[in-house]
């Protein structure tokens, strides 16, 4: 049994890969720690537990961190909806919301499974930075660390040219989880953009006739919208689900490389860069596995999981 917690920002493509983890046979939930970063934590901890309903997991859900350490970055309420899932209005979900904060469960968790646990981190890394600063020795008890961030081709998407989202969303936690972890994964925006999804497939998906289909049908369309109307994109993008296809079919990876990587804090156009010392000129160990290339027929098998 693979047992994994989710932290997570929800947003659309975070409600696909919450729904692969869900659809995976051998893969158990055991938490999501929702934090800010598409859209506020009210609505990402509204969000994690709606998806929950959907899925009829008895999951429990966790609030974390409700602003960046440094606050002040953008959301992405214009991408996923200003609700965070394509402003459909779905009805309050009912379901409690654990009275301990994300961090604290992050460690407590770790302590109660050491070895055990993967946590799977595709959204802002607030929520783990202030999880590692409780307890310096967390890394070694968690069995593997997998984020969705960075930018380490200096393709970035947000108004700092060179950075990806959820690292910009928070620096200065992602440069604490990043100085602290020994090793994780990293699965990039470039890796997003490398394994796209054609529209044509995706529509295909949305047309399945089960719940979850209709579901994330429902939550795609405004960003769907956003990517092909206003980027004139031909694709679908699911970097939170390649990261979770990632975390839970290793095997799908065809191509990695472990190189330092760090994040620039002070650049006036390049804070939350992800620098990696592709030259190994640094002296610096290497910390993260950084995902290149995964099989696509794969992954895009894994993403239509999700909805069957």
């Amino acid at each position: 049994m693979e047992r994994i917690i989710i932290d997570t920002d929800p947003g659309v493509d975070d409600a696909h890969a919450i729904m692969m983890a869900s659809a995976m046979a051998g893969v158990r939930i055991e938490a999501l720690t929702a934090v800010a970063g598409n859209v506020g934590l009210d609505k990402t901890l509204a969000n994690s537990c709606t998806i929950l309903d959907i899925l009829g997991e008895d999951t429990p859900v966790f609030a974390g961190c409700d602003s960046a350490l440094v606050p002040g970055a953008e959301d992405a309420g214009h991408v996923h909806g200003e609700d965070g899932l394509g402003d459909v209005g779905f009805q309050p979900s009912k379901r409690p919301v654990e009275k301990e904060h994300a961090s604290s469960a992050l460690v407590r968790m770790a302590h109660e499974s050491p070895g055990e646990l993967t946590l799977v981190a595709i959204g802002p890394l607030t929520n783990l930075a202030v999880a590692v600063k409780l307890d310096p020795g967390l890394p070694a008890l968690y069995k593997n660390l997998v984020i969705m961030g960075g930018a380490v081709d200096a393709l970035g998407n947000t108004s700092n040219l060179t950075a990806e989202f959820n690292v910009y969303a928070d620096p200065e936690a992602a440069h604490i989880v990043f100085s602290s972890w020994p090793e994780f994964t990293l699965v990039s925006w470039e890796a997003t953009l490398a394994h796209g999804i054609p529209l044509e497939m995706f529509e295909q998906w949305q047309a399945i006739d089960s719940p979850r289909a209709r579901f994330f049908s429902q939550i795609s369309e405004k960003t769907v919208g956003y990517l092909t109307d206003v980027l004139g994109r031909s694709e679908i993008y699911g970097a939170d689900g390649l990261a979770m296809a990632v975390a839970l079919q290793p095997q799908i990876v065809r191509r990695a490389e472990q190189r330092p990587v760090m994040v620039e804090l002070n650049g006036r156009h390049t804070r939350g860069q992800t620098t990696v010392d592709w030259s190994q000129r640094s002296g610096r160990p290497a910390n993260a596995n950084i995902i290149r290339e995964v099989d696509l027929q794969q992954f895009h098998e894994l993403m239509k999981l999700a909805l069957t």
